[in-house]
């Protein structure tokens, strides 16, 4: 994952480089055919060059952002989760685990969605 190197090697905490280092491992392996790329100080993934699913930290959570169709449409999974969002990302608290199977539901649903998309976001 040698695009997303620079900007782990920036994070200061070893367990949530970790964490996010075993993050972007698990979304290369589970959609092998997903391009990495960090913009906006972002790490992220896309797909035929349409945005699918981005990534930041903060103190107390990682942002899980996969635009907001994305999260209007799995909100109620997204808080059964034990996650909070807001209209345009995902929060959840380091000390919480990855509930990997509501992230492959949102990368695959983005994917499917997106797959005659010709732009970098939704219009």
């Amino acid at each position: 994952m040698e695009e997303f190197k620079e900007y782990l090697a920036g994070v200061d905490h070893p367990d949530q480089r970790e964490r996010m280092e075993e993050l972007f491992a698990w979304v290369s392996t589970t959609f092998p055919q997903l391009e990495r790329r960090v913009a906006w100080n972002q790490p992220m993934f896309t797909d035929h060059g349409t945005f699918i699913i981005g990534f930041s930290m903060a103190n107390h959570h990682m942002s899980v952002a996969p635009e907001q169709v994305v999260i209007d449409h799995f909100s109620d999974d997204i808080v059964q989760a034990g996650y909070d969002h807001t209209k345009q990302l995902l929060r959840i608290k380091w000390k919480l685990p990855l509930d990997y199977s509501l992230l492959e539901q949102i990368i695959a649903f983005n994917i499917k969605d997106k797959a005659d998309c010709t732009t970098f976001w939704r219009k």
